[in-house]
């Protein structure tokens, strides 16, 4: 059964709420997802994974939050050829840089050579019902996606 990882840095909650969310769906869609904070997680951790759904918030002029900072760092080391991922996070469009810190995950996940399969989920603050939906639509999504890969 492939493995799932969702890492999140989350200041104020949003993004954490997004996580959760999206781990429901990729549950609903079949497989049992490992939910880490980014602060918590070594970028070798991802190794052990098929899917790899990556998400923060964005502070200051589009930065990534501290508690996601060693983790990125710590991807500049890994070849993720063959990994199926996607990002997340949540941003205030307020700022004119609105969840550039899930712009600057997914390019490097990309530089890092993994398979960006689903369009990154940018939320504004907190989710809404129908983002929540979005939020289980793209677990799923993801869920389905990771299996038809490993089949």
């Amino acid at each position: 059964m492939p493995k799932v990882i969702i890492v999140f840095a989350s200041e104020t909650g949003n993004t954490a709420d997004i996580a959760s969310k999206i781990a429901e769906g990729v549950r609903q869609g079949g497989l049992d997802p490992v939910i880490k904070d980014a602060f918590d997680t070594d970028a070798e951790e991802l190794l052990a994974y098929d899917g790899i759904l990556l998400g923060s918030g964005t502070t200051g002029d589009g930065d990534l939050p501290y508690e996601a900072l060693d983790l990125y760092d710590g991807l500049d080391t890994l070849n993720l050829r063959g990994r199926l991922a996607a990002t997340f996070g949540s941003g205030d469009t307020a700022y004119d840089l609105f969840c550039e810190a899930v712009d600057t995950l997914e390019k490097k996940l990309i530089e890092r050579e993994a398979e960006i399969v689903l369009p990154s989920l940018k939320i504004d603050v907190t989710m809404s019902p129908d983002e929540e939906i979005q939020a289980l639509q793209m677990g799923k999504h993801f869920s389905e996606l990771l299996l038809q890969e490993k089949d």
